[in-house]
């Protein structure tokens, strides 16, 4: 099984593909599609774009993406909305199953505890998966750890219905 995982953002998109069982997880490729900064349509079709891209290179069986989270800035709250609304129109253009994935389901798959922080799911992928030695941001390791649930994902349901590309 093939998943591309995402952290949705709208500065900042985590994006990783991670493949094999939840017993052995392997990150193939990660990375982050940083949007420069501008009007909310150029920026949200960067983030189209590059997961057009990744899905194009990488042809993933399925995308896993969190779901959202409001915190009390209800602005930064309405970027990350948009971006998912980028990530799942390029998922649906593609015709990939989507799963979502709460951020409690998130941190259990991969720490055991649905109270963890951030800083203990960034500890924790390296002792789960391979990595280079290389600086990785925070939305991109948690794309890898939203991958890492999707595997672990016993009986995933696609969110969001396959559309025929015409």
């Amino acid at each position: 099984m093939r998943i591309l995982g995402i952290d949705p953002g709208y500065d900042r998109l985590g994006m990783a593909i991670v493949e094999g069982d939840a017993s052995k997880p392997q990150v193939v490729w990660s990375g982050c599609a940083m949007p420069p900064k501008g009007e909310a349509q150029d920026r949200l079709a960067v983030v189209f774009d590059e997961i057009s891209k990744a899905i194009k290179k990488h042809k993933p069986d399925r995308l896993a993406i969190e779901t959202l989270f409001f915190n009390a800035n209800v602005s930064t709250g309405i970027g990350v909305a948009q971006a998912r609304g980028a990530v799942l129109a390029s998922a649906g253009r593609a015709g990939i199953a989507v799963m979502e994935y709460s951020p409690q389901q998130v941190k259990i798959a991969v720490t055991g505890h649905g109270a963890a922080d951030k800083g203990a799911v960034a500890r924790m992928i390296p002792r789960l998966v391979s990595l280079s030695p290389r600086k990785r941001l925070d939305d991109e390791l948690d794309a890898i750890a939203v991958a890492i649930c999707s595997l672990a994902d016993r009986y995933p349901q696609p969110r969001v219905k396959r559309i025929a590309k015409k």
